[in-house]
Order: C-alpha cells, then sequence, then structure tokens
C-alpha cells in the first residue's frame, strides 16, 4: 500500500506490508495468527476476511430465493427479488429497451447500450458491492472501480512470474486469477443469480446468464448466427468473417486479430517459454505447441525407457552433493535447491520463497484465508495436507 511522507503507518511484523491505518493492520495480522473472527450464523465455518463470508453466505441464500422474489411479472410466470429487476424484464412484454443506449436505469435517468451494463450499474442503487479486494478488506460496486482502487492504492501488482495451476496446464499473471480460476476444479460457485438458483465461478458469467430472465441477446453477427452480449465481443467475432488483424508485431510483419494472441507471438521474439511439459523438461512459448508436443507420444517413450531403469536397477541422475539418485533430472533439479539454498517460487504477498510451485500454492493459502484440507472425522479444514495429517494423528487417534 502507498504510504505518503510524513503519515503514521503500520508495519506488519510479520512481513514487509504496510498500513495507513492501524485497523487495517489488526486486520491483516489475522492472516499470520489463523484468526477467523467472522462466522456464518448458518453454519459453523468461520473466516479471516468479511468479503470471504459474504461470498459464502450466498449458498444458505439460495434456500430462501423463492420467498425472496415477491415481485411478480403480470405477463408471465417470473418473478423477482426486487423491483427494479421486473421493470427491467418488462421491457420484453412493452418492446423497450431493444436498441443501443435504450436501456434505461428506473432508478435514476442513466442510458446503457446492454443490459449487462445495466444490471452492474444497479449495483450503485442495491448497495450490493460485490467486487472484492484481494490485498484489503475494501470492496465495490463496478469491477472498474476495484481496478482503480488495485492501481492506486496497492504497489508490487505487475505480473512478476507465471502462477501455476497444479490441477491442469494452466499459467496466470496474478495470483488472483489463479485463485477464480480454481473454482472450475474445486467446483465453488460464489457468484449466485438473485433470480434463480444458478450459480457460477466468475461475475461476468451471472451477468450473461442473467440475460436469460430478460430474454435479451442485444448484438447479433450479419454472417453468422452467433449472438452477443457485448459489443466488443461481437467486433472481435466478425474479424473472422473480415480478416482483419489490427495488432501487429513489431519485430515482424505478423498480425492477429487479438492482443493476447500478439503476446503469445511475442515471446516467440524474447525467448520466453512458459509453458513447460509436466512430463520431461521441455518447454514451448505458446500453449498450442505444448499439446502438440504432448499429443505426439514422444513423452510416453522418453518415460517408458526411463521406466525400464526402475527394473534394471539403474538410476540416472546422481546429486554431486550426496549419494541420492533420481530417475528423472527434475527431480535432481528440485533436490539439488536444498544444497544451493535456491528458491525460486517467491511469494507476491509477502517475502517468503519456496523451493517448489506447489509448495508456494500452499503457502498462498495463508493469505487467501483458504482451508482445502477438510477432517473428515469433524469439522475442522486447514491450509496443508501436512496440518491435516497433524490434526489426524492427535486429535483422532485410533
Amino acid at each position: 500500500m502507498d504510504i505518503n511522507a510524513g503519515e503514521i503507518s503500520y508495519q506488519c511484523n510479520q512481513c514487509d506490508k504496510v498500513f495507513s491505518q492501524k485497523g487495517n493492520l489488526r486486520r491483516h495480522m489475522d492472516v499470520h495468527t489463523g484468526k477467523r473472527p467472522y462466522q456464518c450464523i448458518q453454519c459453523d465455518k468461520d473466516f479471516s476476511q468479511k468479503g470471504n463470508l459474504k461470498k459464502h453466505m450466498m449458498i444458505h441464500n439460495r434456500e430462501t430465493l423463492a420467498e425472496d422474489r415477491p415481485y411478480k411479472c403480470t405477463q408471465c410466470e417470473k418473478s423477482f427479488s426486487e423491483n427494479v429487476y421486473l421493470k427491467i424484464h418488462m421491457n420484453i412484454h412493452t418492446g423497450e429497451g431493444k436498441r443501443p443506449h435504450q436501456w434505461k436505469c428506473t432508478e435514476c435517468e442513466k442510458d446503457f447500450s446492454n443490459i449487462s451494463n445495466l444490471i452492474a450499474h444497479m449495483n450503485v442503487h442495491t448497495g450490493e458491492r460485490p467486487h472484492q479486494c484481494n490485498q484489503c478488506d475494501k470492496a465495490f460496486t463496478l469491477k472498474g472501480n476495484l481496478t482503480k482502487h488495485i492501481k492506486e492504492k496497492h504497489i508490487g501488482n505487475t505480473p512478476k512470474r507465471l502462477h501455476h495451476c497444479t490441477e491442469c496446464e494452466k499459467t496466470f499473471s496474478y495470483i488472483s486469477d489463479l485463485t477464480i480460476h480454481m473454482y472450475v476444479h474445486t467446483g465453488e460457485r460464489p457468484y449466485q443469480c438473485n433470480q434463480c438458483d444458478k450459480a457460477f465461478s466468475r461475475n461476468n458469467s451471472l451477468l450473461k446468464h442473467m440475460m436469460i430472465h430478460t430474454g435479451e441477446k442485444l448484438y447479433q453477427c450479419i454472417h453468422c448466427d452467433k449472438a452477443f452480449y457485448k459489443s466488443f465481443n461481437l467486433e472481435v467475432h466478425l474479424r473472422q468473417h473480415t480478416g482483419e488483424k489490427p495488432y501487429r508485431c513489431s519485430e515482424c510483419d505478423k498480425a492477429f486479430t487479438t492482443n493476447d494472441k500478439l503476446i503469445t507471438h511475442m515471446y516467440v521474439h524474447t525467448g520466453e517459454r512458459p509453458y513447460q511439459c509436466s512430463q520431461c523438461d521441455k518447454s514451448y512459448s505458446d500453449n498450442s505447441t505444448l499439446l502438440r508436443h504432448i499429443k505426439s507420444n514422444q513423452c510416453d517413450k522418453n518415460n517408458l525407457i526411463k521406466h525400464m531403469t526402475i527394473h534394471n536397477g539403474n538410476k540416472l541422475y546422481q546429486c554431486c552433493h550426496c549419494d541420492k539418485t533420481f530417475k528423472k533430472s527434475f527431480n535432481l533439479k528440485v533436490h539439488q535447491r536444498q544444497h544451493t539454498g535456491e528458491k525460486p517460487h517467491r511469494c507476491s504477498e509477502c517475502d517468503k520463497a519456496f523451493i517448489t510451485n506447489e509448495r508456494l500454492i500452499n503457502h498462498m493459502y495463508v493469505h487467501t484465508g483458504e482451508r482445502p484440507y477438510q477432517c473428515s472425522q469433524c469439522d475442522k479444514a486447514y491450509p496443508t495436507s501436512a496440518n491435516l495429517n497433524r490434526h489426524l494423528s492427535m486429535t483422532h487417534t485410533v
């Protein structure tokens, strides 16, 4: 956090974080102490951050959805939790709100070009703040306000390294993006539709889903049957028909339809290879080349050769610091870090560093407050499997 010269600052004695208010430091210390002061009144779960409790409460809110939709449409059987959503829905029956800038907020005079922007704007009137900052306890009604807040208040937010998902091949520049992605594997869906019982892992997926209730798809492609919720998505899609490639590489003559594809292409010139094969030491500049490598079965042949060393007693990779040997060069490389002290995987939230990426991800649970390792004998949960095993041996011994 930026602290202006001359202002009183409060520094955490466990890490390098600095806060402008004593209360923020006190809340931050819960991360290190494991304190979880925010308890759910519906069940036994507790949380270190108020925002995590609010997301959790959405699970219980599903049970009362039917009772919470008192505003009924007189033209059809749909009902809504708030009158503003009913008024938006009525545009389907009246024929209004189908042209650009014709989605009008019923609470104020603002016009919007699409329904998703109007729904996001309604948070201003309802008081909802679904966009939670993952670096402090602030939350915002609009995603744009959250982005602005992060840029102004939190330093060190630029991508320094790729964060790897332990469940699949994907990598992310920010730990917050990795956390959201992990919902795909954990099945968690914190964004709840207040019109039905559906829930989503991403807020933008919820906004798209809300179009089902309003019945609108605003932006139709004139070349095919596809329709889009945002004009930008239609604009990108149209490039497939027109052949337009506005993103041009400054190092060569290649051009691309999207900026993401250009960034991936730039790895060819910079020499970066962020896509690592999990079966061997090879890495690639783009995900498609990695997938082709995996499908070629070359790794299977190499793994068979290495596997045969189990039967003939050979161990190919010898540590030069001790007597240990390994069947894979990667395992030797990781092992040697115990001798050299190298810890290449550094936490973006504090100064701690780790030998492996898996240990870094387990450490990140300290900052996010997640406890994915649930005891099968009681309600306790822990951030690491080691903590869970220690709990089992001390509490649930046979």
